[in-house]
């Protein structure tokens, strides 16, 4: 097929098919405590199978076909998983794994979702799977969902030929775990544009808000002469000064063109722009010259809404992190405290202190008073299994979520001086 040609006259790569995906075979692999996955969704892909596998005997078979390579490449499909397996015959059989692909609402619940908090975005392009997501549309096959079938003569269920191939697929979902949204029918690339249109829509309804009416004086009004002008009349005074905005203006999106800059850097150098020009004239002084370069990277990262969502931005973070020793997870995590709290909340995602009497002991009484459950305390910080308030060196309380009992604590919600008032706008979201 010959690539049809671009708007700039130049030859477009051909598309690739966001649905379909080959991977090679993989090698062999001594899995010495016989699990397949490290993953917890890795893992419940196995337990689906192995939950309603009717012959232990076959599962091991076929898992000793699995470590020693006996699988081809595996191609992934929605709702299908497809290789050959080598068995004791010179021609391999053909196996493969069906599966029910998720229909459209449960799609849109499950990115309606994920688009709702950065540190799932943050997780997805890190190649994790957050727990809240997996819940949302129950993207994990439970035990029965999985119905392997294979062109050997075996009427096992599942055959040997068909357990190595879900074993070895449960190494892919290590891998990627957008193999496992490709199964339940959504490829990568059409995920991450919904994502993006999802933040576009939020980004449009936040700078749509109604700019202030200017004050006007009519020069007709002044400059205009009448017959009793004998010497210059007064001007009339200036108008108010507009109030200084809530937060910076946002750029126009650049198109992407062959012989222009790069769009996301002309986006990124005005966003900057706009932020230091905006502090400039709400306080009067530079807020970068005081920064570490971890935090101008941070700040950085934070000045571009939706950073992370596409190849671009992807790249970004992947750049900004690698640079200085961090992980595009940390770089998330670092950025959504920048937006709750600025460098403040920066300094309480990463610094835990020892807070004087007062104020923090003061804190639990008032929380269990007014119906919360108990909070352990540890420093700054008081948790329970899935939330968590820190108290800042600022006198304020910032809200934190995880999910139940994984320790991976993000910030949410806005900071209040009470830390009932706090947690009310953390459990509110």
């Amino acid at each position: 097929m010959t690539p049809r040609p671009s708007p700039g006259g130049r030859p477009a790569l051909p598309r690739p098919d966001d649905r379909r995906r080959t991977f090679p075979q993989l090698a062999p692999r001594d899995a010495r405590d016989g699990r397949f996955a490290a993953t917890w969704w890795g893992n419940a892909w196995v337990d689906a199978l192995e939950d309603t596998a009717l012959d232990p005997a076959r599962l091991a078979r076929g898992q000793a076909y699995a470590r020693r390579g006996h699988v081809d490449a595996i191609t992934v499909t929605p709702g299908r998983v497809v290789a050959y397996v080598h068995g004791t015959r010179p021609r391999p059989y053909r196996s493969e794994i069906r599966l029910r692909t998720l229909g459209d609402d449960d799609w849109e619940r499950f990115l309606d979702k994920a688009a709702a908090r950065p540190d799932h975005i943050a997780a997805l392009l890190d190649k994790d799977v957050p727990h809240a997501l997996e819940a949302v549309t129950g993207l994990l096959p439970a035990p029965g969902d999985l119905i392997p079938d294979c062109s050997c003569p075996d009427d096992g269920f599942p055959c040997k030929h068909a357990a190595a191939l879900c074993y070895q697929a449960a190494r892919l979902l290590d891998e990627d775990p957008f193999v496992l949204f490709l199964m339940r029918g959504r490829g990568e690339q059409e995920i991450l544009a919904a994502l993006t249109r999802r933040n576009a829509a939020r980004s449009a309804a936040e700078a749509g808000a109604a700019a202030p009416a200017l004050a006007t004086v009519l020069a007709r009004s002044v400059l205009a002469p009448t017959a009793e002008d004998t010497v210059p009349r007064p001007l009339p005074p200036l108008p108010a000064p507009l109030p200084a905005p809530a937060q910076p203006g946002r750029p126009p999106v650049h198109p992407p063109d062959p012989d222009a800059p790069d769009p996301l850097a002309l986006d990124l150098l005005a966003s900057e722009a706009a932020a230091r020009a905006h502090a400039f004239l709400i306080t009067g002084h530079d807020p970068v010259a005081a920064l570490t370069p971890w935090q101008d990277a941070v700040r950085l990262a934070a000045a571009h809404p939706g950073s992370g969502l596409t190849a671009s931005t992807r790249a970004l973070y992947r750049d900004l992190a690698y640079a200085l020793d961090r992980t595009p997870t940390e770089l998330a995590r670092a950025v959504a405290a920048w937006r709750q709290g600025g460098l403040a909340g920066l300094t309480v995602l990463e610094e835990p202190w020892d807070p004087p009497a007062g104020p923090f002991d003061r804190a639990r009484p008032a929380l269990l008073a007014a119906d919360h459950p108990a909070f352990r305390p540890w420093r700054n910080r008081l948790s329970t299994r899935s939330l968590q308030l820190r108290y800042g060196r600022d006198g304020l309380w910032y809200g934190y979520e995880s999910d139940a009992d994984r320790e991976d604590w993000w910030p949410r919600g806005t900071p209040d001086t009470d830390p009932v008032g706090a947690l009310t706008d953390l459990l509110g979201r």
